[in-house]
């Protein structure tokens, strides 16, 4: 597999180097050379594979030799072992469940994909290699599992003070060994911004070995291509083929996956994106004006990003052309008044519990549906954590219906451990300096 950078298409490295790397140097993000195409073959019998198969398959096709077979197979197997469920609430209606791995968010799939891979590319004796994370919620703690205790890393994931749930800051600053959190006083673009100079500050990555577990890392985004893949799969057991996948989208890395996903063959009608105030794609898609703005703090805290990093994949994808990408692609914003409206709704209609990020990706779905009335298709919206992750958003009635998994209710016995930092870069440098 050759790779080249969003900025640079004449680079090439190879997936190796693109993993360790995490982003190029002319601060691009790194895309296949090549997009294969999967055989007609394989997706008209999508639903007689199982989940890790699938993943076999789609991982080997963008992989090629990188990795020989029977070690590719192991990795997903080790990594890709738990369920990602479509779960029927109405006729043509199903939420898509990636919340049913350790950290009980979307995030297992990139996280236990990437840290397997990292693992079996590093080599004995070689520097310890220091895995940099920032976490708008979500991201920190699957990061964090899927990393605890792989021999050779150190992971530091930077987190904004008072912008994440207490079971997900919880799930961050419990585990010791070799996972250390800054709390950093700010926000998710401020820990996103401290990552980023410090891969590109030559004095630290003379001293350090840097790597990024950030979804702008290209062994996060492959794996999420699976669970859309075998999504279609479980549509198609059921006799179901036109699909409209909703994803509530922040760093925009999970409907990358999908739109990459789409683009090696899977069939899908429409991708939608479904955001919070944070609204910096929808108004491009709107105006043709890409303008960044700080993040604000909402209900969906995972989606709170001002500046998503994966559009410019997104973009590449679509050879820059925003015509071509609007074809495939649409996008809706809500407030949190209107999560919680959501929320209830899926509660007392559905009797379906989501977290305000899945509520989202609901409440676009409405909205497709009811400017498409006279369309066929099959609604697929993504929920992306498990409801207990968010308890103080719930209204008590709903609260309490929540059932609370046992890795969950382990944490309150466990101390936090983070450390208090500004955001200013001079402060993580020295931190970093340190080790």
């Amino acid at each position: 597999m050759k790779l080249y950078s969003t900025n640079n298409h004449d680079l090439n490295v190879d997936f190796p180097t693109a993993v360790f790397n995490s982003m190029p140097l002319d601060k691009g993000l790194y895309m296949p050379v090549e997009i294969p195409q999967l055989e007609a073959e394989f997706i008209q019998h999508l639903d007689e594979y199982s989940m890790p198969q699938i993943a076999f398959h789609v991982a080997s096709a963008l992989l090629g030799d990188t990795i020989p077979a029977a070690d590719l197979k192991s990795i997903i197997d080790d990594a890709i072992n738990f369920e990602a469920p479509i779960v029927p609430l109405k006729d043509h209606e199903y939420v898509l469940e990636l919340f049913h791995g350790p950290s009980l968010a979307f995030k297992d799939f990139g996280a236990r994909f990437m840290s397997r891979i990292m693992a079996y590319f590093l080599k004995d004796n070689e520097k310890t290699l220091d895995v940099l994370v920032a976490t708008s919620g979500d991201t920190g703690g699957a990061v964090a599992l899927g990393f605890l205790g792989v021999p050779n890393t150190r992971v530091t994931i930077l987190y904004p003070k008072g912008k994440v749930s207490d079971i997900q800051e919880l799930q961050l600053c419990t585990n010791g060994q070799n996972i250390h959190a800054i709390e950093v006083d700010g926000t998710f673009d401020d820990c996103q911004a401290l990552v980023k100079q410090a891969f590109a500050d030559a004095e630290l990555n003379e001293k350090l070995r840097l790597t990024s577990a950030n979804s702008i890392n290209i062994s996060r985004l492959i794996p999420q291509t699976f669970y859309y893949f075998n999504a279609y799969a479980q549509l198609l057991k059921a006799g179901k083929k036109d699909v409209v996948f909703v994803v509530p989208s922040g760093n925009f890395g999970n409907i990358a996956a999908g739109l990459l996903a789409y683009k090696m063959g899977l069939p899908v009608k429409q991708f939608i994106a479904a955001t919070n105030v944070n609204d910096t794609v929808p108004r491009f898609l709107e105006t043709g004006i890409y303008e960044t703005r700080p993040s604000v703090q909402t209900y969906a805290n995972a989606m709170d990003v001002g500046a998503p990093s994966n559009w410019v994949r997104i973009m590449d994808l679509f050879n820059n052309d925003k015509a071509a990408l609007q074809q495939v692609l649409q996008s809706y914003v809500y407030t949190d008044e209107q999560t919680l409206v959501g929320m209830n709704h899926l509660y007392e209609d559905l009797n379906y519990i989501a977290c305000p990020h899945t509520a989202i990706a609901w409440l676009a779905l409405q909205d497709y549906r009811k400017s498409h009335p006279h369309e066929d298709f099959e609604g697929v919206f993504l929920s992306t954590a498990h409801a207990c992750k968010f308890p103080d958003v719930f209204p008590e009635a709903i609260k309490a219906k929540i059932e609370i998994p046992e890795q969950v209710r382990s944490l309150a016995a466990k101390q936090k451990h983070a450390t208090e930092m500004d955001a200013a870069f001079d402060s993580f440098k020295k931190y970093l300096n340190q080790y």
